[in-house]
């Protein structure tokens, strides 16, 4: 083995174990995938993940303008690393990595940096401000992880337009999953209001019924809110079937397991939002597991 991918191994290997200790349902989406496709994945959502620890508070005691200057070295990092194939930064150098591979570039991790900044001095949002933020912080993720699944291979131009659709309307979704349930933190801890912008009609309309702290929470709102999260959902589903064969069962059940919090979040008082923070039970994400490898495709399901 050379030297050089002795450390790309070892960058890799520490890029995935941020998904391991950070989120079980993508680790549990991503053991449906590919190896080489789970390392881009993986990849990808840790320095997703590092970014957001600059702004979600690993960085104690920080002044919005440290928080933006890391976020500004983070971001050059990538881009020298990216530029050049290498860097000491473990995260960054597997980042840079898959993205020299698969073809990621400033497109896509331009606008994600942008919304990170606007989350290191948060200021309340407005509907267009709103669409801009999940395009960068969520969108565009997705548009990375689909560029992933094709290793490199160009995305096919017939499908190219509903893939990326689908792709950002799961991005999308799963932000604004993430905007219900963590409602409490973002408002009393980190100082950020999302959803008094949010939708009536796809993030187009600011609820006057939602106050900044996040108190003041109608089942109406809720119901809003939710109805976009399941068009999304439904965009999203809809693409699937024109991922690689390999990795729709991993997509699937991704989709599967915000679905079902969907659903929790559905069955949960807007009340109850404001103090707790809703999740799907272990049985429940194994139940699912075990539908999306049963499904046909099952071609898809790689064991490890």
């Amino acid at each position: 083995m050379q030297r050089s991918d002795l450390h790309t191994r070892t960058c890799q290997s520490a890029a995935a174990s941020v998904m391991k200790e950070y989120s079980t349902s993508f680790s549990l989406a991503a053991r449906l995938l590919p190896p080489h496709i789970r390392t881009h994945i993986t990849s990808i959502y840790a320095l997703v993940r590092v970014a957001d620890e600059v702004v979600d508070g690993a960085f104690v005691g920080s002044t919005p303008a440290e928080r933006i200057n890391h976020l500004d070295a983070l971001q050059a990092r990538v881009r020298e690393a990216v530029d050049c194939g290498f860097s000491t930064d473990p995260y960054v150098h597997a980042f840079a990595w898959t993205a020299r591979r698969v073809g990621i570039g400033p497109a896509q991790w331009t606008p994600f940096f942008d919304s990170m900044r606007a989350d290191a001095d948060p200021q309340p949002h407005g509907p267009e401000s709103l669409r801009t933020y999940v395009h960068g912080s969520a969108a565009v993720v997705g548009e990375m992880c689909l560029l992933a699944f094709h290793d490199g291979a160009p995305v096919p131009t017939a499908r190219r337009a509903e893939l990326l659709a689908g792709a950002h309307a799961l991005g999308s979704a799963f932000q604004t999953v993430n905007f219900l349930r963590d409602l409490r933190e973002d408002t009393a801890s980190l100082g950020r209001s999302y959803l008094a912008a949010a939708p009536s009609a796809g993030l187009g309309e600011t609820r006057s019924d939602v106050r900044e702290d996040g108190t003041a929470l109608t089942e109406e709102w809720k119901t809003d809110v939710l109805a976009d999260i399941r068009t999304d959902l439904r965009t999203a589903r809809a693409a699937i079937p024109l991922l690689p064969p390999s990795v729709r069962p991993a997509v699937r059940l991704a989709h599967d397991l915000f679905a079902a919090l969907a659903d929790t979040l559905d069955g949960t008082a807007a009340s109850t939002l404001a103090h707790t923070r809703v999740r799907v039970t272990p049985q429940r994400k194994l139940v699912l597991a075990a539908a999306a490898v049963g499904r046909r495709g099952l071609p898809g399901m790689v064991r490890g």
